[in-house]
């Protein structure tokens, strides 16, 4: 990824038009961009490259939107990738589906740019914040070990004094 990068997205659409101009406004706002034609190629881009969100068509020949997003979170180096699903599917049942299956947000197209970019950041920010907790949760952990094999290694006993108290 590069310096200026504000994060790597990929984008699985089977239509060319929809991928360049989705492309075209996340590069404009400082994103590297990855795509793919189909869910097949989808999940390899997503497997070899690790990007930060994905944003992921429905209705596709072959693999569909929704088998991809189960295929992604099946997958251990993709599990925790936000996908956000674009569809012309509006229906509620669609959406529902669209969440049961992974997803994390869901945007009906003709897609909104603006939106579009709002949506990306905001999972964006989401996927950082839950990187941070797992970081400090294993951190904690890793203390926690720490403290209980010092404490029984102890065999005599740990004494506090607190202002003159022995706690």
């Amino acid at each position: 990824m590069e310096d200026n990068s504000k994060g790597v997205i990929l984008i699985v659409d089977d239509s060319l038009t929809n991928l360049k101009l989705l492309s075209m406004t996340l590069e404009k706002a400082s994103f590297e961009v990855i795509s793919a034609k189909n869910g097949e190629n989808g999940l390899e881009e997503a497997i070899r490259q690790n990007p930060d969100v994905i944003l992921l068509d429905i209705l596709m020949e072959g693999m569909d939107g929704f088998e991809t997003c189960r295929y992604l979170k099946e997958h251990e180096a993709t599990r925790d990738i936000p996908v956000i699903f674009m569809t012309a599917l509006s229906e509620t049942v669609n959406k529902v589906k669209g969440f049961d299956v992974g997803g994390v947000d869901y945007l009906t197209k003709p897609v909104q740019h603006e939106e579009v970019l709002a949506r990306v950041n905001a999972h964006l920010t989401i996927r950082k914040l839950q990187q941070q907790l797992q970081e400090k949760n294993f951190l904690l952990e890793e203390q926690n070990e720490r403290f209980r094999t010092l404490s029984e290694a102890t065999f005599e006993g740990i004494l506090i004094h607190d202002k003159g108290r022995i706690l």
